[in-house]
């Protein structure tokens, strides 16, 4: 925004905010109500609510009656006035929502991930994205931003992703999707995003310090610091991916530890669902997914259940290296492995009490697969409003 406190049309724009604001967090309110709580005097309000309704920012939701003096008008914003994208890339799946400003999903559309190179995947995601907002009854040029969640960081100079071994071809896959999408468009790390999902709709709601650590395909972590989400200097924080571990890796016999470990981290060698798959093998089972391993492992088998127990002492130390690094108030698991946390727990419990005094609380998400995507939605709320007010600052 321009000017200073002195620019009427800033203060008008700071006073319609603040009204909007309130509303967003509260829902309906009278004039009167808005006053009192924003401290704004009746008729700034009414101005700024005269302003907002006008360009279809709020509207007149219901009327009070029924008591002394004039009949009372309740107003709202208007949610479904500006929608946003939030698209979840997975190695296996695509998940594209639009919603409106409140978050409420008006569009959904899942598809397989079957692209072979970034060409491929760009075009794919912009396929679903424009089916999504048919599904909303919108058209794709009318939503305000999109939020991209993908595996790896994204580096803004180079406009490239990094450390995304799990996504096919060259790291051109950010230039492609602006192409594609021709929309206001941030691309963040997923795991980031699941843990802005899980602050605004899960384990982490209320939670100034909290960590999600994510085990599926791959291996990663979100940090909310002081409420904030914390990505680092160069946004590789929580790349927990590459933390080192003394566990021998189960990789093919043709591929030598090194590359695989050079490429997906140790941890994530490991830890990750292909690693359990691996570690499953080792002990003589022919199954194909590590959702097949936790189901045989919940059946009674003695080697799943070894290989289960194995996966949870990992996953206990690694969250023990977390909590002496972050001290979190919670730590939430998530991903396809790490929200078993009813077959993992108890390994994880004990591999944290011979680690030494630290006791993190961890629970599992209760976000399933929707995480990613709750956050990249919650995330494009965010700058929705900013390009907003930016707009009516002018």
């Amino acid at each position: 925004m321009r000017g200073g406190l002195g620019n009427p049309r800033l203060l008008r724009v700071l006073n319609e905010r603040r009204l909007l604001d309130q509303l967003h967090a509260n829902g309906p309110a009278s004039r009167a109500d808005l006053a009192k709580i924003t401290g704004l005097s009746k008729p700034t309000v009414s101005a700024a609510l005269a302003g907002l309704e006008e360009d279809g920012l709020v509207h007149l939701v219901g009327e009070v009656s029924g008591r002394p003096g004039p009949v009372t008008s309740l107003y709202d914003m208007n949610a479904a006035s500006t929608h946003v994208a939030g698209i979840d890339i997975g190695r296996d799946w695509i998940r594209v929502a639009v919603a409106d400003l409140r978050g409420t999903f008006a569009g959904r559309t899942d598809g397989r991930n079957t692209a072979r190179d970034s060409a491929e995947l760009a075009v794919l995601v912009g396929d679903l994205c424009r089916a999504a907002a048919r599904e909303a009854e919108l058209d794709w040029s009318v939503i305000a931003c999109a939020v991209v969640g993908s595996p790896g960081v994204y580096d803004p100079a180079q406009g490239r992703l990094d450390f995304a071994p799990n996504l096919p071809g060259p790291p051109d896959l950010a230039g492609r999707l602006r192409s594609a999408l021709d929309v206001e468009l941030i691309i963040e790390n997923d795991i980031n995003l699941a843990a802005v999902g899980e602050h605004t709709y899960g384990e982490g709601r209320g939670k100034a310090n909290f960590a999600l650590v994510s085990i599926g395909t791959g291996v990663g972590m979100g940090i909310v610091i002081n409420g904030e989400l914390y990505v680092g200097a160069r946004g590789a924080a929580g790349e927990v991916s590459y933390v080192p571990t003394d566990s021998p890796p189960y990789v093919p016999t043709d591929l030598p530890p090194t590359d695989d470990a050079l490429a997906h981290g140790a941890t994530e060698t490991v830890a990750s669902a292909p690693g359990v798959v691996r570690a499953a093998r080792a002990a003589g089972l022919d199954l194909e997914t590590a959702k097949d391993v936790f189901a045989v492992a919940a059946a009674g088998d003695p080697a799943a259940r070894s290989v289960v127990e194995a996966e949870g002492r990992r996953i206990g130390g690694l969250l023990v290296a977390v909590a002496a690094v972050l001290d979190p108030e919670v730590i939430v698991l998530s991903g396809g492995v790490g929200r078993n946390l009813e077959l993992l727990g108890a390994a994880i419990e004990d591999r944290i009490a011979e680690l030494g005094p630290l006791r993190p609380v961890v629970v599992a998400s209760a976000l399933g697969d929707s995480g990613v995507l709750l956050g990249a939605v919650a995330h494009a709320r965010t700058r929705a409003w900013d390009l907003i007010f930016d707009a009516r600052q002018g």
